[in-house]
């Protein structure tokens, strides 16, 4: 196996005035290369805390994570990709200028990535769109365009921290449906934090489940559907109903 990124007996504690928060205790799990891995868990249970870790915002008190076999403080941060829970565009820029920022602040302005950035533009349908104003888009567009920010700089992994949860019900699937596409295409490695069940099994390859905080990995599933089938697809299929069910028993066993 390939093996990309690994979290190595990580914990974590958050430190106030009032006192000590264990958030993680001896995570342990592994990601390979083209993986998409959803992390679902009780709500506070620390889904988010290892993201943040992941592109560096915080360090692990105990234990390591490695990306490329590489320790992550000897890592370049900048070939991780974050999509927030909102899109955070600047309504003062157009579509294109917020997906050209990135690489302003990067200073990789040049005829190479901005031709990129146009053929991400075409492929994902929102080319017509160059010129709008973020409220000119519906949220699964604006997602869309944070998606292809993201990507137009050519990032190794991507980090999703609940990316859909501020969509409508509808809007929500195809958005998953879309990005879950975009991503398998463009062949990265993505993590998604999720309190959706039905959304980590039609978007991932494997679902690490994690207990209430301090989180443990209480179990890693592996999840397998017919070849070339999209994230919706899946939804339909009785495979999808089984992942559920066995993911659902195994948060609420001892809640």
């Amino acid at each position: 196996m390939n093996t990309f990124i690994e979290f190595q007996d990580v914990s974590f504690s958050y430190h106030t005035v009032s006192g000590e928060t264990p958030a993680l205790h001896h995570i342990n799990f592994s990601v390979n290369r083209n993986d998409f891995v959803a992390i679902v868990g009780p709500s506070g249970c620390g889904k988010s805390t290892l993201l943040s870790m992941l592109c560096g915002l915080i360090r692990p008190e105990y234990g390591s994570i490695k990306i490329d076999g590489i320790p992550l403080s000897g890592k370049d941060l900048t070939s991780i990709g974050y999509m927030l829970q909102k899109d955070q565009l600047f309504e003062w820029r157009t579509i294109e200028k917020n997906i050209l920022l990135g690489l302003e602040i990067q200073k990789k302005q040049n005829p190479e990535s901005l031709a990129y950035a146009q053929t991400l533009l075409k492929t994902y349908g929102l080319s017509d769109f160059r010129n709008a104003k973020p409220s000119e888009l519906s949220g699964g567009m604006r997602q869309r365009a944070a998606l292809i920010r993201t990507l137009v700089l050519k990032p190794e992994l991507l980090l999703l921290d609940e990316p859909f949860s501020a969509l409508d019900y509808q809007t929500r699937l195809n958005t998953a449906n879309d990005i879950g596409n975009i991503i398998k295409k463009e062949h990265k490695t993505a993590i998604l934090v999720t309190h959706d069940i039905s959304e980590a099994v039609s978007l991932g390859s494997q679902v690490v489940v994690l207990t209430r905080r301090p989180a443990t990995v209480k179990r890693v599933i592996p999840v397998q559907f017919p070849s070339g089938l999209t994230p919706l697809e899946r939804r339909n299929t009785p495979e999808f109903k089984t992942y559920f069910n066995l993911i659902w028993k195994e948060l609420t066993e001892h809640a």
